[in-house]
């Protein structure tokens, strides 16, 4: 029987061609968080960006080893491919060594599922646009 979990990953994940984000911006007070990250997964519900060290703006997250004090904070990026703002929230980061940080955002309270599953069937899978 287990417990109901509310948190539960219900949209299947699309590794993407990497897509280039100019930007990750603080909703809250408009600090600039990253610059030239990429998108490596997607779902109708959330991204997931591969972040360098060197491309964190902050120094204090840039001598970090861990990004945990983003989670929760709300975020717009810039798509810059699609030339594209989609906003979120930080659900999740997780320290890979010397590659740097993934960063997961949850876009689903920003914008309508229709929007979202279009997106999906936009973002282009790896080799596609070889």
């Amino acid at each position: 029987m287990g417990s109901t979990n509310t948190n539960k990953r219900v949209a299947p994940r699309k590794e993407v061609s990497p897509i280039h984000v100019s930007y990750l911006t603080s909703l809250d007070d408009f600090a600039k968080i990253a610059k030239d990250c990429e998108i490596v997964e997607a779902s109708s519900t959330g991204l997931l960006l591969l972040i360098t060290r060197e491309d964190l703006i902050p120094s204090a997250l840039r001598k970090n080893l861990n990004l945990d004090c983003l989670i929760g904070d709300r975020v717009f990026m810039h798509l810059e491919e699609m030339n594209l703002e989609v906003s979120g929230v930080i659900t999740r980061t997780q320290l890979l060594g010397k590659k740097g940080f993934y960063v997961a955002v949850d876009y689903s309270d920003e914008a309508p599922q229709y929007w979202r599953e279009c997106l999906m069937d936009l973002l282009p899978t790896p080799g596609e646009l070889d």
